[in-house]
């Protein structure tokens, strides 16, 4: 398993099942990969870093806004500025340019991704239908916030023993059966302003 955003000690240890004990590891990681990719789906964004720079080209209809000080491409959560290199050009016809800034500003500072490339005073196309710009970067958040790593660990529990309550109904000797909720309160409200919003 790999990009899960809880870890399976402190989820063994939140079930109070011995590290030694290995018997339910299938089940745990199973959990775990299931609620960071819930996460993920839910948000529209990964919070995980890529290893290594990748290239996405990107069409700028419908993804240039244009501010006071110039136009801003929107891009996907760019997690750091090591490797990010960004070209122009249409028909894989690519000229490298650095004619840009990292928007919104001080965001990797803040531990937040960059969200779009501001053309300072200028223009990202040239007016071609065909005009791109290709973007290669280590794509998704510099570090797992706290709150998603809070929000997968809860929802990764609350999957794990959902093997002992199949229906989606649990009872206890107080209770009496109960009908589980479809969501999680705790984990929407650590998960929600980080939801990625779309743009047309």
């Amino acid at each position: 398993m790999a990009n899960e955003y809880a870890d399976l000690a402190t989820m063994k240890n939140s079930l109070n099942i011995q590290t030694s004990d290995t018997t339910s590891d299938a089940l745990l990681n199973r959990a775990l990969t299931s609620a960071s990719r819930s996460i993920d789906a839910t948000c529209g964004r990964r919070f995980w870093l890529d290893p290594a720079p990748v290239a996405r080209t990107y069409r700028l209809r419908g993804r240039v806004v244009c501010e006071d000080d110039g136009e801003v491409l929107l891009t996907d959560d760019i997690g750091t500025a090591a490797g990010l290199t960004v070209e122009t050009g249409a028909a894989g016809n690519w000229t490298a340019t650095t004619n840009y800034e990292t928007s919104p500003d001080n965001a990797l500072a803040d531990g937040r991704p960059v969200t779009g490339l501001l053309r300072a005073n200028g223009m990202w196309g040239t007016g071609l239908s065909t005009a791109r710009v290709r973007v290669t970067a280590r794509w998704g958040w510099p570090t797992v916030p706290d709150d998603i790593a809070q929000a997968a660990l809860i929802q990764a529990l609350r999957l794990y023993r959902r093997k002992d309550s199949p229906e989606g109904v649990t009872g206890s000797a107080e209770w009496g059966v109960v009908r589980l909720s479809r969501r999680d309160p705790d984990v929407w409200a650590l998960i929600e302003s980080y939801i990625a919003h779309g743009f047309g």
